[in-house]
């Protein structure tokens, strides 16, 4: 038997519900863009604190600006101008100098007188070989990217495990490698993080190339299987054939 009191408490409730899953479903959407745009602009304040001190002061957006009014430093009419992004625009336009400047004879000279000292530093030595080889890892516009995504028994037989085809064995593993067929290099990721992983070398016949894109894997590993590829919507897991 169910009286007012109930019915009151029912709605209170179901209406308790509903505004719960409008403030999560709303947080769902602002969470992401807010740390966005939160990440970017700790980002582009990073640069410009680390960028400015080398620009001269008279060119600092401030100076230039009071100095178009006709300003005087330490006076009442003095404007105060911050403009979060300057150091961005100067490190972007430098660093395509630098490139333009390494391309040429003198720049690929240079590099190479200073590269000589540095590689009579022992720990400096160290440090710059280690930066630069990650730099041209990351950064330099080779071949380098995976091929295919694949799936391979790891950690053994009866596990699938998603991984990413580099190239074909070379070298000295190619040969030293007790196995009749051609070997490849996998990597294998880690989940959430997969710019992790392992460097594996597996025969070509235990490999199974997959059809979904290297970014749609990348997307399941880092979802940790939550967000599985579709070819009509990457984010929905695919939907069963009809029978």
């Amino acid at each position: 038997m169910t009286t007012p009191f109930d019915e009151d408490t029912h709605k209170r409730r179901s209406m308790f519900a509903g505004l719960r899953a409008s403030f999560f479903t709303g947080l769902i959407v602002i969470a992401p863009v807010a740390f966005t745009l939160w990440l970017l602009w700790s980002f582009i304040g990073w640069v410009d604190g680390f960028v400015m001190p080398f620009v001269p002061a008279n060119y600092h957006p401030e100076q230039l600006v009071n100095r178009w009014l006709d300003r005087t430093y330490g006076t009442d009419n003095w404007i105060h101008v911050n403009i979060r992004g300057v150091g961005v625009f100067v490190f972007f336009f430098f660093t395509i100098f630098v490139g333009w400047l390494a391309k040429g004879l003198l720049g690929r000279s240079l590099i190479r007188y200073a590269e000589g000292l540095l590689e009579r530093v022992p720990v400096v030595r160290s440090i710059y070989n280690g930066v630069k080889q990650i730099a041209e890892t990351i950064f330099a516009q080779s071949e380098r990217s995976f091929e295919k995504a694949c799936l391979i028994e790891y950690p053994r037989k009866g596990i699938w495990a998603i991984g990413f085809v580099s190239t074909s064995a070379k070298g000295e593993i190619a040969k030293r490698a007790k196995t009749e067929g051609e070997m490849m290099s996998i990597f294998l990721p880690t989940t959430p993080n997969p710019t992790s992983g392992f460097l594996l070398f597996v025969p070509k016949e235990d490999v199974i190339e997959l059809d979904m894109t290297v970014e749609d894997a990348a997307k399941l590993v880092i979802s940790a299987g939550l967000v599985y590829p579709n070819a009509k919507d990457p984010s929905q897991p695919a939907k069963p054939s009809p029978a």
